[in-house]
């Protein structure tokens, strides 16, 4: 079977699930005024080569003069290939020992990329290390419920056909993924029912893989095809993602949502840059980390650099949601 045909078998099956949430929910209350401030990385472990231990640094300066509440890693949490095991030092040879500051103590929201499915997928999914470190919340698709903002974390690897069917010199960890068609089915199930439920002023959904991206490794079609009608359809504000080693903004033809890329936690400059039909709002090549304000009604991003200079702001106010 063709991947168009794969493509079309889930979303006629996701048409007639019943819509039943199943996902992981975890909450985590705003400040006392109401507001919610954010980090996002992704693309990060590397023992502190390749200039992330600088860009944990920066990051650490930010996350004190805003008051961070939570971080976000958009996924490829440890490279090349993921953990060997909960045992695995490279967790805190690139997690623990460098992400040190003090403001940086706080939950840690995190998703999955490709390059931890080449390891021990289910290590990094495992409450052992959350003894190691209690920062770390990792779970392959969850909901996180802030109050003034929803964030869906969706598991885009599986989605990618490609891993599947031609993954060359690597092995992936489907354990409690396969079969691919089920796994998609059910999971876009979940997080459209969800979308439906939600009533949060702001709807943002996380993944490691593009939906829009002006950077090396381009548009996720599988994403393009199953997901983003489902996000337009739910009013979904923002997607945050990495994969491609670079920070971006871009604005969706119709203005209804915004793609973020925040995946230049270490190794980046992949020298690249090929802009699709929706506006590239910034574009840097570069590693850094991307910040994020929300009230009820405002939302301010910014982009650090790996020097923690600011490269680009951006903001947005909605009417009031009742």
């Amino acid at each position: 079977m063709g991947p168009i045909v794969l493509l079309l078998v889930v979303v006629v099956a996701v048409a007639a699930a019943p819509a039943v949430a199943e996902l992981p929910r975890l909450e985590h209350s705003p400040k006392a005024d109401g507001s919610l401030s954010i980090l996002a990385v992704g693309d990060w472990g590397r023992r502190g080569e390749f200039n992330q231990s600088r860009v944990a640094t920066q990051m650490g300066v930010v996350a004190e003069k805003m008051d961070a509440d939570f971080v976000i890693s958009t996924g490829d949490n440890f490279y090349s290939d993921g953990l060997t095991g909960v045992n695995d030092m490279a967790f805190e040879d690139s997690f623990t020992g460098i992400y040190t500051a003090k403001s940086l103590q706080k939950p840690w929201y995190t998703v999955l990329g490709n390059h931890d499915y080449r390891g021990d997928a289910l290590a990094q999914t495992s409450p052992v290390l959350a003894k190691v470190d209690r920062r770390w919340i990792c779970i392959k698709s969850f909901i996180l419920n802030a109050e003034i903002a929803d964030f869906f974390f969706v598991d885009t690897t599986p989605f990618v056909l490609k891993y599947w069917t031609n993954p060359g010199n690597s092995t992936y960890d489907w354990r409690g993924v396969a079969p691919r068609d089920t796994y998609i089915t059910n999971l876009l199930k979940d997080v459209e029912a969800l979308l439906r439920q939600s009533r949060a002023p702001w709807k943002i959904v996380v993944g490691h893989h593009p939906i829009r991206t002006a950077g090396k490794h381009g548009d996720t079609e599988e994403l393009v095809q199953l997901l983003l009608p489902m996000l337009k359809a739910n009013g979904v504000d923002l997607y945050v993602n990495g994969h491609d080693h670079c920070l971006e903004q871009i604005s969706s033809s119709d203005r209804s949502a915004q793609y973020l890329t925040s995946g230049g936690g270490s190794k980046a400059w992949g020298g690249v840059y090929a802009p699709g039909a929706d506006k590239v709002e910034f574009f840097h090549d570069g590693q850094g980390f991307m910040s994020l304000r929300l009230t009820a009604t405002d939302a301010r991003l910014a982009f650090y650099d790996v020097a923690g200079a600011v490269r680009h702001t951006w903001g947005h106010t909605k009417a009031a949601h009742y």
